[in-house]
Protein backbone atom coordinates (compact mmCIF):
# COMPACT_ATOMS: atom_id res chain seq x y z
CA UNK A 1 0.00 0.00 0.00
CA UNK A 2 2.69 2.52 0.94
CA UNK A 3 6.35 2.92 1.85
CA UNK A 4 7.31 6.40 3.09
CA UNK A 5 10.88 7.53 3.73
CA UNK A 6 11.09 10.79 5.67
CA UNK A 7 12.49 12.55 8.74
CA UNK A 8 9.94 10.47 10.67
CA UNK A 9 11.67 7.22 9.66
CA UNK A 10 10.98 4.34 7.31
CA UNK A 11 7.23 3.78 7.49
CA UNK A 12 5.02 1.41 5.54
CA UNK A 13 2.25 -1.14 5.51
CA UNK A 14 2.97 -4.78 6.29
CA UNK A 15 2.71 -7.29 3.43
CA UNK A 16 2.61 -6.86 -0.34
CA UNK A 17 5.50 -6.26 -2.70
CA UNK A 18 9.03 -5.19 -1.78
CA UNK A 19 9.96 -1.53 -2.31
CA UNK A 20 6.27 -0.61 -2.18
CA UNK A 21 5.50 -1.76 1.35
CA UNK A 22 7.32 -2.55 4.58
CA UNK A 23 8.05 -6.20 3.78
CA UNK A 24 10.58 -8.36 5.66
CA UNK A 25 13.14 -7.69 2.91
CA UNK A 26 12.64 -3.94 3.25
CA UNK A 27 13.00 -4.16 7.03
CA UNK A 28 16.31 -6.00 6.65
CA UNK A 29 17.60 -3.64 3.95
CA UNK A 30 16.91 -0.42 5.85
CA UNK A 31 18.10 -1.88 9.15
CA UNK A 32 21.35 -2.99 7.50
CA UNK A 33 21.81 0.48 6.03
CA UNK A 34 21.24 2.12 9.42
CA UNK A 35 23.57 -0.33 11.17
CA UNK A 36 26.26 0.30 8.56
CA UNK A 37 25.91 4.07 9.01
CA UNK A 38 26.10 3.61 12.78
CA UNK A 39 29.36 1.69 12.53
CA UNK A 40 30.79 4.41 10.29
CA UNK A 41 30.30 6.86 13.17
CA UNK A 42 32.90 4.87 15.10
CA UNK A 43 31.35 5.35 18.56
CA UNK A 44 30.50 1.88 19.85
CA UNK A 45 28.61 -1.24 18.84
CA UNK A 46 25.59 -1.04 21.16
CA UNK A 47 22.11 -0.40 19.70
CA UNK A 48 18.87 -0.11 21.71
CA UNK A 49 15.64 -1.36 20.16
CA UNK A 50 12.07 -1.29 21.45
CA UNK A 51 8.56 -1.55 20.05
CA UNK A 52 4.96 -0.59 20.59
CA UNK A 53 2.14 -3.13 20.78
CA UNK A 54 1.47 -3.57 17.06
CA UNK A 55 0.50 -6.95 15.64
CA UNK A 56 3.61 -6.97 13.43
CA UNK A 57 5.91 -5.76 16.22
CA UNK A 58 7.33 -9.12 17.25
CA UNK A 59 8.12 -10.10 13.65
CA UNK A 60 9.71 -6.75 12.78
CA UNK A 61 11.69 -6.73 16.03
CA UNK A 62 13.16 -10.17 15.29
CA UNK A 63 14.17 -9.07 11.78
CA UNK A 64 15.76 -5.85 13.06
CA UNK A 65 17.66 -7.42 15.95
CA UNK A 66 19.05 -10.28 13.90
CA UNK A 67 20.09 -7.98 11.05
CA UNK A 68 21.99 -5.80 13.51
CA UNK A 69 23.59 -8.88 15.08
CA UNK A 70 24.56 -10.03 11.60
CA UNK A 71 26.41 -6.76 11.08
CA UNK A 72 28.36 -7.33 14.30
CA UNK A 73 26.35 -4.91 16.47
CA UNK A 74 25.27 -5.65 20.05
CA UNK A 75 21.50 -5.33 20.53
CA UNK A 76 19.85 -4.27 23.78
CA UNK A 77 16.16 -5.06 23.41
CA UNK A 78 13.85 -3.20 25.81
CA UNK A 79 10.83 -5.02 24.36
CA UNK A 80 7.35 -3.51 24.63
CA UNK A 81 8.09 0.12 25.36
CA UNK A 82 7.41 3.75 24.42
CA UNK A 83 9.21 6.03 22.01
CA UNK A 84 10.44 8.41 24.75
CA UNK A 85 11.61 5.47 26.89
CA UNK A 86 13.75 4.10 24.05
CA UNK A 87 15.13 7.59 23.38
CA UNK A 88 16.18 7.92 27.01
CA UNK A 89 17.52 4.34 27.11
CA UNK A 90 20.02 5.20 24.36
CA UNK A 91 21.50 7.81 26.71
CA UNK A 92 21.21 5.67 29.87
CA UNK A 93 23.04 2.82 28.12
CA UNK A 94 25.57 5.05 26.32
CA UNK A 95 24.56 3.32 23.07
CA UNK A 96 25.61 4.32 19.56
CA UNK A 97 21.96 4.67 18.55
CA UNK A 98 18.54 3.11 18.68
CA UNK A 99 15.55 1.99 16.65
CA UNK A 100 11.95 2.39 17.75
CA UNK A 101 9.53 0.06 15.98
CA UNK A 102 6.29 1.99 15.79
CA UNK A 103 4.11 3.71 13.23
CA UNK A 104 2.88 6.08 15.95
CA UNK A 105 -0.74 7.08 15.26
CA UNK A 106 -1.11 5.07 12.02
CA UNK A 107 -3.60 2.15 11.87
CA UNK A 108 -2.69 -1.44 12.72
CA UNK A 109 -1.45 -2.45 9.24
CA UNK A 110 1.41 0.07 9.49
CA UNK A 111 4.80 -0.18 11.17
CA UNK A 112 8.01 1.81 10.99
CA UNK A 113 11.67 2.07 11.88
CA UNK A 114 12.33 5.33 13.74
CA UNK A 115 16.08 5.88 13.81
CA UNK A 116 18.00 7.53 16.66
CA UNK A 117 21.52 8.91 17.05
CA UNK A 118 23.76 8.53 20.10
CA UNK A 119 21.94 11.39 21.87
CA UNK A 120 18.66 9.47 21.68
CA UNK A 121 17.34 11.99 19.17
CA UNK A 122 15.96 11.39 15.70
CA UNK A 123 18.63 11.44 13.00
CA UNK A 124 18.84 14.54 10.80
CA UNK A 125 17.62 14.82 7.24
CA UNK A 126 21.18 14.71 5.92
CA UNK A 127 21.96 11.59 7.95
CA UNK A 128 18.74 10.03 6.69
CA UNK A 129 19.79 10.65 3.10
CA UNK A 130 23.10 8.87 3.71
CA UNK A 131 21.24 5.87 5.12
CA UNK A 132 18.80 5.82 2.18
CA UNK A 133 21.76 5.86 -0.22
CA UNK A 134 23.35 2.93 1.60
CA UNK A 135 20.04 1.05 1.35
CA UNK A 136 19.55 1.84 -2.34
CA UNK A 137 23.06 0.62 -3.18
CA UNK A 138 22.90 -2.25 -0.68
CA UNK A 139 26.29 -0.98 0.42
CA UNK A 140 26.75 -3.04 3.58
CA UNK A 141 28.98 -5.91 4.65
CA UNK A 142 27.88 -8.48 7.22
CA UNK A 143 30.18 -9.86 9.90
CA UNK A 144 31.77 -13.29 9.75
CA UNK A 145 30.69 -15.95 12.21
CA UNK A 146 33.34 -15.08 14.80
CA UNK A 147 32.33 -11.41 14.92
CA UNK A 148 28.55 -11.59 15.17
CA UNK A 149 26.93 -9.21 17.64
CA UNK A 150 25.16 -10.11 20.87
CA UNK A 151 21.55 -9.94 22.02
CA UNK A 152 20.52 -8.80 25.51
CA UNK A 153 17.10 -8.07 27.00
CA UNK A 154 16.57 -5.18 29.41
CA UNK A 155 13.54 -4.91 31.68
CA UNK A 156 14.31 -1.79 33.73
CA UNK A 157 14.32 1.05 31.20
CA UNK A 158 10.74 2.17 31.92
CA UNK A 159 11.58 2.43 35.61
CA UNK A 160 14.68 4.49 34.77
CA UNK A 161 12.48 6.78 32.68
CA UNK A 162 9.95 7.15 35.52
CA UNK A 163 12.69 7.77 38.08
CA UNK A 164 14.06 10.58 35.90
CA UNK A 165 10.58 12.15 35.73
CA UNK A 166 10.08 11.90 39.49
CA UNK A 167 13.42 13.64 39.97
CA UNK A 168 12.55 16.45 37.58
CA UNK A 169 12.45 19.70 39.62
CA UNK A 170 9.07 20.94 38.32
CA UNK A 171 7.23 17.66 39.01
CA UNK A 172 5.41 17.76 42.38
CA UNK A 173 4.38 14.19 43.15
CA UNK A 174 3.21 15.14 46.65
CA UNK A 175 0.76 17.71 45.28
CA UNK A 176 -0.56 15.20 42.75
CA UNK A 177 -1.04 12.56 45.45
CA UNK A 178 -2.86 15.01 47.71
CA UNK A 179 -5.21 16.02 44.87
CA UNK A 180 -6.74 12.49 44.91
CA UNK A 181 -7.33 12.46 41.17
CA UNK A 182 -9.63 9.82 39.72
CA UNK A 183 -8.28 9.18 36.21
CA UNK A 184 -9.47 7.14 33.22
CA UNK A 185 -6.82 6.12 30.67
CA UNK A 186 -7.42 5.06 27.06
CA UNK A 187 -4.37 2.92 26.24
CA UNK A 188 -5.59 2.04 22.70
CA UNK A 189 -4.37 -1.58 23.03
CA UNK A 190 -0.69 -0.67 23.01
CA UNK A 191 2.14 0.08 25.38
CA UNK A 192 0.37 3.00 27.03
CA UNK A 193 -1.39 0.27 29.01
CA UNK A 194 1.98 -0.49 30.63
CA UNK A 195 3.58 2.95 30.84
CA UNK A 196 0.74 5.33 31.76
CA UNK A 197 -0.54 3.42 34.84
CA UNK A 198 3.10 3.02 35.92
CA UNK A 199 3.79 6.77 35.89
CA UNK A 200 0.41 7.52 37.53
CA UNK A 201 1.12 5.04 40.33
CA UNK A 202 4.57 6.53 40.82
CA UNK A 203 2.97 9.98 41.12
CA UNK A 204 0.64 8.74 43.85
CA UNK A 205 -2.55 8.40 41.82
CA UNK A 206 -4.53 5.50 43.30
CA UNK A 207 -7.84 5.64 41.42
CA UNK A 208 -7.05 4.57 37.84
CA UNK A 209 -9.33 2.96 35.25
CA UNK A 210 -7.78 1.73 32.00
CA UNK A 211 -9.87 1.07 28.90
CA UNK A 212 -8.55 -0.75 25.82
CA UNK A 213 -5.84 -2.13 28.11
CA UNK A 214 -4.99 -5.44 26.45
CA UNK A 215 -1.75 -5.00 24.46
CA UNK A 216 -2.83 -6.69 21.23
CA UNK A 217 -2.16 -4.07 18.57
CA UNK A 218 -5.76 -4.61 17.43
CA UNK A 219 -6.66 -1.02 18.16
CA UNK A 220 -10.19 -0.61 19.52
CA UNK A 221 -10.54 2.60 17.50
CA UNK A 222 -8.46 4.71 15.14
CA UNK A 223 -5.29 5.16 17.24
CA UNK A 224 -4.81 8.86 16.50
CA UNK A 225 -6.00 10.63 19.68
CA UNK A 226 -8.52 12.95 18.01
CA UNK A 227 -11.93 13.89 19.51
CA UNK A 228 -13.92 11.73 17.10
CA UNK A 229 -11.91 8.67 18.22
CA UNK A 230 -12.24 9.29 21.97
CA UNK A 231 -15.99 8.95 22.50
CA UNK A 232 -15.44 5.79 24.58
CA UNK A 233 -13.02 7.63 26.86
CA UNK A 234 -15.43 10.54 27.27
CA UNK A 235 -18.27 8.18 28.18
CA UNK A 236 -16.09 6.34 30.73
CA UNK A 237 -14.96 9.61 32.36
CA UNK A 238 -18.62 10.55 32.88
CA UNK A 239 -19.55 7.06 34.06
CA UNK A 240 -16.70 6.94 36.60
CA UNK A 241 -17.30 10.59 37.67
CA UNK A 242 -13.58 10.92 37.06
CA UNK A 243 -11.42 14.01 37.51
CA UNK A 244 -10.13 13.67 33.95
CA UNK A 245 -9.32 11.28 31.12
CA UNK A 246 -5.93 10.67 29.50
CA UNK A 247 -5.41 9.44 25.93
CA UNK A 248 -2.10 8.55 24.30
CA UNK A 249 -1.16 7.17 20.89
CA UNK A 250 0.34 3.66 20.47
CA UNK A 251 3.95 4.71 21.17
CA UNK A 252 3.08 7.20 23.96
CA UNK A 253 4.65 10.36 22.56
CA UNK A 254 1.34 12.17 22.00
CA UNK A 255 -0.96 13.17 24.84
CA UNK A 256 -4.41 14.66 25.23
CA UNK A 257 -6.95 15.08 28.02
CA UNK A 258 -10.70 14.81 28.52
CA UNK A 259 -12.44 17.11 31.01
CA UNK A 260 -14.63 15.88 33.87
CA UNK A 261 -17.80 16.55 31.83
CA UNK A 262 -16.55 14.40 28.92
CA UNK A 263 -15.58 17.38 26.75
CA UNK A 264 -12.16 17.63 25.12
CA UNK A 265 -9.45 19.71 26.76
CA UNK A 266 -8.06 19.91 23.21
CA UNK A 267 -4.84 18.24 22.06
CA UNK A 268 -3.59 21.66 20.93
CA UNK A 269 -3.89 22.84 24.53
CA UNK A 270 -1.81 20.02 26.05
CA UNK A 271 1.36 21.94 25.16
CA UNK A 272 -0.25 25.30 25.99
CA UNK A 273 -1.12 24.22 29.56
CA UNK A 274 2.24 22.54 30.23
CA UNK A 275 4.08 25.56 28.82
CA UNK A 276 2.00 27.88 30.99
CA UNK A 277 3.15 25.95 34.06
CA UNK A 278 6.81 25.68 33.02
CA UNK A 279 7.00 29.37 32.08
CA UNK A 280 5.52 30.35 35.43
CA UNK A 281 8.60 28.73 37.02
CA UNK A 282 11.25 29.38 34.36
CA UNK A 283 11.38 32.39 32.06
CA UNK A 284 12.34 31.62 28.49
CA UNK A 285 11.35 30.97 24.92
CA UNK A 286 9.00 28.41 23.36
CA UNK A 287 8.75 26.59 20.04
CA UNK A 288 5.98 24.72 18.27
CA UNK A 289 5.50 23.75 14.66
CA UNK A 290 3.61 26.12 12.40
CA UNK A 291 0.55 23.86 12.33
CA UNK A 292 0.05 24.44 16.06
CA UNK A 293 -2.30 26.86 17.80
CA UNK A 294 -1.24 30.46 18.34
CA UNK A 295 -2.41 30.10 21.96
CA UNK A 296 1.16 29.04 22.79
CA UNK A 297 2.43 32.38 21.50
CA UNK A 298 -0.15 34.17 23.68
CA UNK A 299 0.92 32.26 26.81
CA UNK A 300 4.62 32.80 26.03
CA UNK A 301 4.20 36.55 25.65
CA UNK A 302 2.16 36.66 28.89
CA UNK A 303 5.17 35.23 30.73
CA UNK A 304 7.65 37.57 29.05
CA UNK A 305 9.17 35.05 26.63
CA UNK A 306 9.43 34.88 22.85
CA UNK A 307 7.67 32.32 20.66
CA UNK A 308 9.27 30.77 17.55
CA UNK A 309 7.57 28.58 14.90
CA UNK A 310 9.31 25.66 13.19
CA UNK A 311 8.62 23.34 10.29
CA UNK A 312 6.52 20.28 11.15
CA UNK A 313 8.40 17.23 12.42
CA UNK A 314 10.06 16.47 15.73
CA UNK A 315 13.56 16.93 14.29
CA UNK A 316 12.65 20.42 13.08
CA UNK A 317 11.08 21.41 16.40
CA UNK A 318 14.13 20.15 18.32
CA UNK A 319 16.55 22.00 16.04
CA UNK A 320 14.61 25.25 16.50
CA UNK A 321 14.42 24.72 20.27
CA UNK A 322 18.19 24.33 20.44
CA UNK A 323 18.72 27.39 18.23
CA UNK A 324 16.59 29.69 20.43
CA UNK A 325 17.36 27.97 23.76
CA UNK A 326 13.68 27.19 24.39
CA UNK A 327 12.69 26.02 27.87
CA UNK A 328 9.64 24.11 26.56
CA UNK A 329 8.35 23.16 23.14
CA UNK A 330 6.56 20.57 21.09
CA UNK A 331 3.77 20.10 18.61
CA UNK A 332 0.07 20.87 18.63
CA UNK A 333 -0.74 17.18 18.24
CA UNK A 334 -0.13 16.74 21.97
CA UNK A 335 3.65 16.31 21.75
CA UNK A 336 5.55 17.77 24.73
CA UNK A 337 9.33 18.27 24.58
CA UNK A 338 11.08 19.10 27.86
CA UNK A 339 14.67 19.82 26.80
CA UNK A 340 16.42 19.38 30.15
CA UNK A 341 14.90 15.88 30.45
CA UNK A 342 15.48 14.90 26.82
CA UNK A 343 14.85 16.28 23.34
CA UNK A 344 11.91 14.08 22.40
CA UNK A 345 8.11 14.18 22.58
CA UNK A 346 7.19 12.49 25.82
CA UNK A 347 3.65 11.86 27.07
CA UNK A 348 4.90 10.61 30.45
CA UNK A 349 6.68 13.82 31.48
CA UNK A 350 3.71 15.65 29.94
CA UNK A 351 1.34 13.81 32.29
CA UNK A 352 3.51 14.58 35.32
CA UNK A 353 3.80 18.30 34.53
CA UNK A 354 0.14 18.69 33.59
CA UNK A 355 -1.09 16.99 36.77
CA UNK A 356 1.31 19.13 38.83
CA UNK A 357 -0.13 22.25 37.16
CA UNK A 358 -3.69 21.04 37.73
CA UNK A 359 -3.02 20.17 41.38
CA UNK A 360 -1.37 23.55 42.08
CA UNK A 361 -4.20 25.43 40.35
CA UNK A 362 -6.85 24.00 42.73
CA UNK A 363 -9.15 24.04 39.70
CA UNK A 364 -11.03 21.32 37.88
CA UNK A 365 -9.58 20.49 34.46
CA UNK A 366 -12.56 22.23 32.81
CA UNK A 367 -11.90 25.38 34.85
CA UNK A 368 -8.23 25.25 33.91
CA UNK A 369 -9.11 24.98 30.21
CA UNK A 370 -11.33 28.06 30.53
CA UNK A 371 -8.31 30.15 31.58
CA UNK A 372 -6.82 29.81 28.06
CA UNK A 373 -7.89 31.66 24.91
CA UNK A 374 -10.42 29.93 22.69
CA UNK A 375 -9.05 29.31 19.25
CA UNK A 376 -10.67 26.74 17.01
CA UNK A 377 -8.70 24.53 14.67
CA UNK A 378 -10.09 22.58 11.75
CA UNK A 379 -7.88 19.57 10.92
CA UNK A 380 -8.45 17.87 7.59
CA UNK A 381 -6.63 15.72 5.06
CA UNK A 382 -6.81 14.75 1.39
CA UNK A 383 -5.54 11.34 0.29
CA UNK A 384 -2.94 11.50 -2.47
CA UNK A 385 -3.31 9.22 -5.46
CA UNK A 386 -0.30 8.15 -7.51
CA UNK A 387 0.94 10.66 -10.06
CA UNK A 388 -0.23 13.82 -8.27
CA UNK A 389 2.34 16.63 -8.54
CA UNK A 390 1.90 18.30 -5.15
CA UNK A 391 4.51 20.98 -5.88
CA UNK A 392 2.56 22.09 -8.94
CA UNK A 393 -0.69 22.17 -6.94
CA UNK A 394 0.95 24.26 -4.19
CA UNK A 395 2.42 26.65 -6.79
CA UNK A 396 -1.08 27.29 -8.15
CA UNK A 397 -2.46 27.81 -4.63
CA UNK A 398 0.36 30.23 -3.83
CA UNK A 399 -0.41 32.19 -6.99
CA UNK A 400 -4.13 32.35 -6.21
CA UNK A 401 -3.50 33.76 -2.72
CA UNK A 402 -0.46 35.89 -3.59
CA UNK A 403 -2.08 38.96 -2.01
CA UNK A 404 -1.92 37.26 1.44
CA UNK A 405 1.17 36.76 3.63
CA UNK A 406 2.56 33.29 2.77
CA UNK A 407 5.25 31.22 4.51
CA UNK A 408 6.81 28.47 2.34
CA UNK A 409 9.22 27.00 4.90
CA UNK A 410 7.05 23.90 5.21
CA UNK A 411 4.39 23.57 2.53
CA UNK A 412 2.23 26.72 2.46
CA UNK A 413 1.02 28.72 5.44
CA UNK A 414 -1.37 31.49 4.36
CA UNK A 415 -2.51 34.20 6.78
CA UNK A 416 -5.86 35.96 6.66
CA UNK A 417 -5.63 38.78 9.22
CA UNK A 418 -5.66 36.84 12.54
CA UNK A 419 -6.72 33.53 10.90
CA UNK A 420 -4.43 31.11 9.07
CA UNK A 421 -4.35 27.89 7.05
CA UNK A 422 -1.41 25.50 6.67
CA UNK A 423 -1.13 23.05 3.77
CA UNK A 424 1.60 20.43 3.74
CA UNK A 425 2.30 16.85 2.70
CA UNK A 426 2.50 14.47 5.63
CA UNK A 427 5.79 12.91 6.76
CA UNK A 428 3.91 9.79 7.86
CA UNK A 429 1.05 9.16 5.40
CA UNK A 430 0.38 9.69 1.65
CA UNK A 431 -1.87 12.70 2.33
CA UNK A 432 -2.01 16.48 2.25
CA UNK A 433 -2.88 17.93 5.66
CA UNK A 434 -5.00 21.09 5.78
CA UNK A 435 -5.08 22.84 9.16
CA UNK A 436 -6.93 26.14 9.69
CA UNK A 437 -7.35 28.21 12.86
CA UNK A 438 -9.66 31.07 13.82
CA UNK A 439 -11.41 32.62 16.80
CA UNK A 440 -14.60 31.09 15.40
CA UNK A 441 -15.15 27.38 14.69
CA UNK A 442 -17.26 27.96 11.57
CA UNK A 443 -14.63 30.33 10.15
CA UNK A 444 -11.85 27.77 10.64
CA UNK A 445 -13.98 25.07 8.99
CA UNK A 446 -14.88 27.36 6.09
CA UNK A 447 -11.27 28.35 5.45
CA UNK A 448 -10.24 24.68 5.41
CA UNK A 449 -13.13 23.72 3.11
CA UNK A 450 -12.28 26.54 0.70
CA UNK A 451 -8.65 25.41 0.42
CA UNK A 452 -9.68 21.77 0.07
CA UNK A 453 -11.91 22.77 -2.85
CA UNK A 454 -9.02 24.71 -4.38
CA UNK A 455 -6.72 21.68 -4.06
CA UNK A 456 -9.36 19.38 -5.55
CA UNK A 457 -9.78 21.63 -8.56
CA UNK A 458 -6.05 22.03 -9.10
CA UNK A 459 -5.35 18.30 -8.88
Amino acid sequence: MALIKSISGIRGTIGGNTNDNLTPLDVVKFTAAYGTWLMQQGTNNKVVIGRDGRISGSMVSALVSNTLIGLGLDVLDVGLSTTPTVEMAVVFEKAAGGIILTASHNPKEWNALKLLNSKGEFISGDEGKLILDLAANEDFTFANVDKLGTYTVSENTLQQHIDAILSYPLVDAAAIKNANFNIVVDAVNSTGAIAVPAILNALGVKDITVINEEVTGKFAHNPEPLPEHLTGLSAEVIKQKASLGIAVDPDVDRLCFVCEDGSMFGEEYTLVAVADYVLSKRKGNTVSNMSSTRALKDVTIKHGGEYFPSAVGEVNVVNKMKAVNAVIGGEGNGGIIVPDLHYGRDALIGIALFLTHLAHSKKSIKQLRNTYPDYFMSKNKITLEGGIDVKEVFTKIKDKYKAQPINTEDGLKIEFDTDWVHLRTSNTEPIIRIYAESNFETTADNIAKRLMQDIGQMM
